[in-house]
């Protein structure tokens, strides 16, 4: 719906438990200063409720809460919001809280069912624990915003109230077929023709309900598989991750020349088209490096480009640099680096830019110093993006690298980070997009290091999320998009959603899925020694982009304890930082590569190990044979009542072939032992 709808949602009145008429009439009311312009419930005790009566139904897409001028121990520290036709049928529409401070606060509101819209007439807005635990709930200020337009509200109430007739049929047509009240179920379906489910549901139904004819069930759920009914459920499923440790083939007579060695800091991008992952630089725990390195997944080694790619025309030995691919044209690009203090001066803070073509294995200098070409100054710990279908290249974030003693920069002894920049490729040609920003303002972006950002090049935003600013560790989470200039804050980082977003302060490396708009993030150690603890281990997120939420898939504390006979070296990486990981979205695989375990003891250590990591869904070969050993399971137990040694032989032939024996909850019971908890101790004859 177009936003030129969208407007103040007037209410007309407003019910509540609590004090009398007139403090809840100031809500409607917008005085930051005035202590007493608020609403306040009798206690803090349940049910505590306001309920908003509009003047007319309603899409009501939003709502804003305005707070006193101070922060105030009666704030709303987490709430909820219903919304209905009515005061006795609410839909849930918001659970929230509130920051406590003094700046508007707006949250959406569920406004849709099936892509549909639909209206409110009533608001109902729950406290349901406020700042100062033994307080009162106080509420400032309400605005409701969204649609009231009787042309667009209307068919979304004529539609609303067909849906809900809809609803309450088929549950009692599920009521009636439950309780096998044929004459009515089928005399209801036959007057209002509407569906209970989808057929084959109804076909499975009959066969397995009323005829028990099990072998007929087999071959329907074979045919949903194969019509691909199960993919909708299979795309909803948890993954579990597959860790493997790559041993690359070593060349002859190269030993351990033939694969990069240990180091940290350095980068990798992967060609998807080809199966190949280009590795450059890092820091071995002594010095920078330039050697340059493609694994190729399909022959399992490792081949050196170059040992030194500065002598190559390319770019000299350095960590902390940032590359990206554009897979179209085969091309790289490398920008920035980590210089130490002692060797910074003004020539080598130069921010150089090189460009290596694949087909042609050459290096080429775009750039002697971004900034006086009107990119970003020499920056480290950044980040980089490329689109490949606009031949662009996003850059954002990263420390600025300064001169020790500078006194012509009053600010030189805070820290300085790089804005957001696009450079065009064909031109050639950089662009601010957004400078480094600590306003608060809805298009303004705060610059960080140690973040992540990626592009999804069918939605074409740049997703940023994490990072650290000085001491200050970052949890928001932002999209741009490079088109319309416009930023969309999806989590401002200050609501705690009880450990269901990644944590902070630790190293996080993502990739992005845009065919099944997913975000990737494992999550290792902290940088920050004092925040290293013997019990951090590593975890891997997914952030479904349209679902707009968090999913933890594992911690590997986890995997510890499902495979106790193995060390958790053999079973996947330790927990590090300054690591590498890129994703392959065709074949849907990670590689992961070296970094710094962060070991007291050994501070020079740098890692070298390669792994793979697989993310797996139940397929749909798991899927029919569980239904089948679910149904010949059944089968059984009906056999077991009546015809033992048939139940027997049935259960030794045709239902433990299909029992997966890696799964305990399928393999807790034998075979015997399962026929003798269902028809007792056997009779000598029946035992075989």
């Amino acid at each position: 719906m177009s936003s030129t709808f969208i407007e103040d949602v007037k209410y007309a009145s407003v019910i509540s438990i609590a004090f009398g008429f007139s403090f809840f009439r100031n809500i409607l009311v917008d005085r930051p200063n005035d202590q007493s312009s608020r609403w306040s419930s009798e206690s803090n005790y349940p049910p505590q409720y306001l309920i908003l009566k509009l003047e007319r139904p309603a899409i009501v897409q939003s709502i804003t809460f305005g707070k006193y001028e101070k922060t105030h121990v009666c704030n709303l520290k987490k709430f909820k919001v219903f919304g209905g036709m009515n005061e006795e049928n609410m839909t849930d529409l918001l659970s929230s809280g509130l920051k406590n401070d003094y700046n508007k606060e707006t949250f959406t509101l569920k406004h849709k069912i099936d892509e549909q819209m639909f209206p409110c007439r009533f608001i109902k807005i729950v406290p349901l624990l406020s700042w100062g635990p033994s307080f009162n709930f106080s509420i400032w200020y309400v605005e409701l915003n969204g649609i009231d337009d009787p042309d667009v509200v209307q068919p979304c109430l004529n539609w609303y109230s067909k849906y809900r007739e809809q609803e309450a049929i088929r549950l009692c047509l599920k009521h009636f077929r439950q309780h096998n009240y044929t004459e009515a179920f089928e005399s209801l379906q036959k007057k209002t023709k509407i569906a209970l489910e989808h057929p084959m549901l109804t076909d499975l139904h009959d066969k397995l309900v009323l005829k028990g004819d099990f072998d007929a069930c087999e071959e329907l759920i074979e045919k949903a598989v194969n019509d691909g009914l199960f993919n909708q459920y299979i795309s909803q499923q948890e993954y579990k991750p597959r860790w493997g440790q790559i041993i690359p083939k070593s060349t002859k007579g190269d030993g351990e020349d033939s694969r990069p060695g240990m180091r940290g800091g350095h980068q990798m991008v992967i060609d998807v088209q080809t199966e190949t992952v280009y590795l450059f630089g890092g820091w071995d725990g002594t010095q920078d490096l330039a050697d340059f390195w493609a694994y190729s997944v399909k022959e399992n080694q490792w081949t050196c480009i170059s040992r030194d790619t500065e002598k190559e025309s390319g770019p000299s030995a350095r960590s902390c640099h940032k590359m990206c691919i554009d897979i179209q044209r085969r091309q790289i690009y490398t920008l920035g680096r980590y210089l130490d203090s002692s060797v910074r001066n003004s020539k080598s803070l130069k921010s150089d830019f090189y460009r290596y073509d694949i087909d042609t294995n050459t290096w080429m200098l775009l750039s002697e110093d971004t900034a006086a070409d009107g990119g970003p100054k020499l920056v480290f710990d950044h980040q980089m993006c490329m689109d490949s279908e606009k031949h662009m290249i996003y850059t954002f974030g990263g420390r600025i690298l300064t001169c020790n003693g500078s006194v012509d920069d009053s600010r030189a002894s805070e820290p300085q980070f790089s804005g957001l920049f696009a450079f065009d490729c064909q031109c050639q040609t950089w662009k601010l997009l957004r400078e480094d920003s600590c306003n608060a303002g809805p298009e303004d972006i705060q610059s960080r290091i140690g973040h992540c950002m990626l592009f999804h090049s069918k939605n074409r935003c740049l997703y940023v999320f994490g990072g650290q600013r000085s001491k200050t560790y970052l949890n928001d989470f932002f999209s741009y998009d490079v088109d319309s200039d416009h930023v969309d804050i999806i989590s401002d980082g200050t609501k705690k959603d009880s450990g269901m977003v990644p944590m902070t302060g630790f190293t996080q490396r993502a990739t992005i899925d845009p065919e099944l708009n997913e975000i990737h993030v494992l999550s290792g150690l902290s940088k920050d020694k004092e925040k290293r603890e013997e019990n951090v281990r590593n975890s891997f997120w997914i952030y479904d982009i349209v679902r707009n939420s968090w999913s933890c898939v594992y911690k590997n504390d986890q995997a510890a304890k499902e495979n106790p006979g193995k060390s958790l070296q053999e079973e996947e990486p330790c927990p590090r930082f300054a690591h590498q990981l890129v994703y392959d979205e065709l074949h849907k695989v990670h590689y992961l590569f070296g970094g710094n375990p962060g070991k007291s003891c050994s501070p020079k250590m740098r890692l070298d190990d390669f792994w793979s990591l697989k993310l797996c869904r139940p397929s749909k070969e798991y899927l029919l044979r569980h239904c089948k050993y679910l149904i010949r399971k059944h089968r059984f137990e009906e056999k077991a009542q009546t015809d033992p040694l048939s139940a027997l032989k049935y259960l030794q032939n045709d239902l433990y072939v299909t029992v997966d024996h890696s799964d305990p909850e399928e393999t807790k019971e034998e075979p015997l032992a399962l026929f003798r908890r269902l028809v007792g101790s056997p009779r000598e004859k029946l035992i075989v």
